[in-house]
């Protein structure tokens, strides 16, 4: 028998995923082994590049959800691999290489404190994770505890003040446990801090904010610990204005709730709520960025 042809003289496309969409966890990957990456210099006591694999991590964090919005391919594979890639990155990472630098010198309270840095990490992503999308209105503009990264860079801060200083070894064991239990903390603490992804600037601020960024550009260039030793101190600056800023906003939205429902108000007053727990700053179809 003779054997039927195609209708078409096209051949029959193949099904799959195109490059263009799995570029964003690619990225995410890379941020991954970027992050372990750190932990390899660490054990050749390379310490400089052990700090700077975070960093690059980072910025791979950062660009990866960015790429994903700019290329419609975000997915829950994406936002589930991104969740693990920066538990290693942000997590275990960084406390490795600072258990690697002193906190081995304390012995078992050094690694404890370097295993609660991990935990608080993982626990700061699961509870963002199982936030995602409850946000009241007010909110999505910060998030719940410092996120992963900056976590991540924050902690890393004794290392950078000691290349600063010449010699990493001059600040103590001790002063750096206490520094990561802080950091740990804050990671797992309900302060609003601010997401800055979502901020609009005025016309009149657009060319300062572009000089100010050239600044940090040639910092980095030119002066890199320096640079990110006072990135890092400025952000946790911002800590005490994002608490004002978000209580101003919720007594707001409290205040116009209340004109609303009155019945709601009073039980919110009288210390009960009905439910809904401000969380983190996300985006509505996404888990990247934590």
């Amino acid at each position: 028998m003779l054997k039927r042809r195609r209708k078409s003289g096209r051949p029959s496309r193949l099904k799959g995923t195109t490059i263009a969409r799995l570029i964003p966890n690619m990225i995410t990957v890379a941020s991954t082994c970027a992050g372990l990456t750190g932990v390899r210099y660490a054990l050749e006591a390379r310490w400089e590049f052990a700090v700077a694999a975070i960093l690059v991590a980072a910025i791979l964090d950062a660009l990866d959800g960015r790429m994903a919005r700019l290329l419609r391919a975000t997915s829950d594979f994406g936002a589930q691999l991104d969740s693990l890639s920066d538990f290693v990155a942000f997590g275990v990472s960084p406390a490795l290489i600072v258990w690697l630098w002193g906190l081995s010198e304390l012995g078992g309270p050094g690694w404890g404190i370097a295993l609660f840095f991990a935990v608080c990490c993982g626990l700061r992503l699961a509870r963002f994770n199982s936030r995602l999308d409850k946000l009241p209105p007010y909110a999505y503009n910060y998030f719940q505890g410092i996120p992963a990264p900056a976590g991540a860079a924050i902690g890393l801060l004794p290392l950078t003040l000691g290349f600063v200083l010449g010699d990493a070894a001059l600040i103590p064991p001790w002063a750096a446990g206490l520094w990561m239990v802080g950091v740990a903390l804050l990671m797992v603490s309900e302060v609003p801090t601010f997401s800055f992804k979502k901020f609009k600037l005025a016309p009149r601020w657009i060319l300062p904010f572009m000089v100010i960024v050239g600044i940090f550009a040639a910092g980095l260039a030119s002066a890199p610990w320096e640079t990110l030793t006072i990135a890092g101190v400025a952000y946790l600056a911002t800590i005490p204005v994002s608490l004002q800023s978000y209580a101003r906003l919720r007594r707001e939205a409290d205040r116009l709730q209340a004109e609303v429902d009155p019945e709601k108000a009073e039980v919110r007053e009288n210390g009960e709520t009905d439910g809904e727990t401000p969380t983190e700053g996300a985006s509505l179809h996404t888990l990247r960025g934590q």
